[in-house]
């Protein structure tokens, strides 16, 4: 008499295949890397998330909202902007760092570069950054009009600047650069609030 197949999990699968997708990139990752990593045949995969876009979609929303939702932990729950911003770059620095999990960020790494066809996905994930850059200029436009901040603050600018540094950190963190260096770069970055005083 045959065994009853495995019990599938599903979401120790999503959480197998992001961390994938995290180290190899959406089209560093082949099916076949996929049914590897998860101990699955492939037709299981396509039931269970339809295809490997959308299980990479699925991928990213789950980092998004668990270990890559930092950012926006760190502005619900930090009223000042001051130690707003540098919970987000510390919390960064922290996640891009852990020796669990692949480096740097999954949304800044993982579909960076891709082929035409996949333009698609390098598009929807350039928005994702750009919202994170847009979260960063409210907040500051917001402690400009809350008096926390000078008058004169260019919000959009400084904003930019700390998704410039948000993103670079990512890029530092996946290239080795340890994580009291990205700290201490932190604490650098940080000193431009001090002169919006």
């Amino acid at each position: 008499m045959a065994g009853r197949p495995r019990e599938f999990d599903r979401e120790q699968a999503l959480l197998k295949a992001r961390n994938l997708f995290w180290r190899q990139g959406y089209e560093g990752t082949s099916m076949s890397d996929l049914v590897a990593e998860l101990g699955i045949a492939s037709a299981r995969i396509y039931k269970a998330f339809g295809s490997k876009e959308q299980l990479f979609r699925e991928a990213i929303a789950s980092y998004e909202t668990k270990e890559g939702g930092f950012a926006d932990r760190a502005f619900a729950q930090e009223s000042g902007i001051r130690p707003a911003i540098k919970r987000l770059l510390e919390d960064a620095v922290r996640l891009y760092s852990r020796p669990d999990l692949p480096q740097g960020c999954m949304v800044v790494s993982s579909a960076a570069s891709v082929s035409a066809e996949n333009d698609g996905l390098k598009v929807w994930l350039a928005e994702h950054r750009l919202q994170r850059t847009q979260q960063i200029v409210e907040r500051l436009r917001q402690a400009v009009q809350t008096g926390e901040l000078p008058a004169g603050t260019d919000a959009d600018s400084l904003g930019d600047y700390f998704a410039v540094f948000l993103h670079g950190l990512s890029i530092q963190a996946r290239d080795g650069v340890t994580e009291a260096r990205l700290l201490a770069a932190m604490n650098v970055a940080l000193t431009v609030l001090n002169s919006s005083t």
